[in-house]
C-alpha cells in the first residue's frame, strides 16, 4: 500500500495526538507543557482547516506524521505567508515521511496563493537529551534559510532554549 498523504479531519485527532504526545512529554521540540485533550486537538485541526491545509501521512493505513500551515501574523497584509508545523512518528523519522508531507504542504499552500512559508523551530546551540538541531538541518535540506533567532525565550525541563525562524519562498512574488 505504501505512503499516502491526505487532508486531515477532526476525526484524526486521536491518532495524531499519539504522534504529538511524546514530543510534548519528552522533548523541547514543542514548548507546550501539557498534552492537549483529544477534543482540543480536534478543534485545532478543525480551525486550521478553515483557511489552511492540514495533512496526514499514512503508511499502510497507519498515521505516521502530519503537517499543517497556519497564520504567520493576523494582519491582512500577511495573508500570502504562513507558518508551518510538522510532526513525524518517532519510529518513522528519517524515512522520507517529513519530505513527502512538506512537498504536499507546499503544493497545497501554493494553490491557496501563499508565497512564503515560515518555520518556527525550537533551537539550542548545544544539543541535549531534549533537543537537537535535527529540525534546522531538515528545513535547511528542504531549502529553508535562517532569518531570525530569539535567544533564551523559552524554558522547559529547567533549561533555557532559543527559537529560530526559517523561511522559504514557494511561489513568485508578483
Amino acid at each position: 500500500m505504501g505512503l499516502t498523504i491526505r487532508s486531515a479531519t477532526p476525526a484524526d485527532a486521536s491518532d495524531l495526538l499519539k504522534i504529538y504526545s511524546p514530543y510534548v512529554i519528552e522533548t523541547a521540540i514543542t514548548y507546550e507543557y501539557d498534552v492537549p485533550s483529544v477534543e482540543e486537538f480536534a478543534e485545532r485541526i478543525r480551525s486550521t482547516l478553515e483557511k489552511y491545509p492540514y495533512l496526514v501521512a499514512e503508511l499502510d493505513g497507519r498515521a505516521v506524521g502530519y503537517a499543517y500551515a497556519g497564520v504567520f501574523h493576523e494582519r491582512e497584509a500577511y495573508r500570502m505567508s504562513a507558518e508551518t508545523s510538522i510532526y513525524v512518528a518517532q519510529d518513522e523519522r528519517g524515512h522520507g515521511v517529513g519530505r513527502a508531507l512538506y512537498d504536499a504542504l507546499e503544493d497545497a499552500c501554493r494553490k491557496r496563493g501563499i508565497c512564503n512559508l515560515y518555520a518556527c523551530i525550537a533551537y539550542t546551540e548545544v544539543e541535549d537529551e531534549y533537543l537537537t538541531q535535527a529540525s534546522v538541518r531538515f528545513h535547511t535540506k528542504l531549502g529553508y534559510r535562517m532569518v531570525g533567532r530569539f535567544e533564551k525565550c523559552a524554558r522547559k525541563f529547567d533549561r533555557w532554549y532559543d527559537m529560530v525562524y526559517m523561511e522559504k519562498f514557494i511561489a513568485p512574488h508578483v
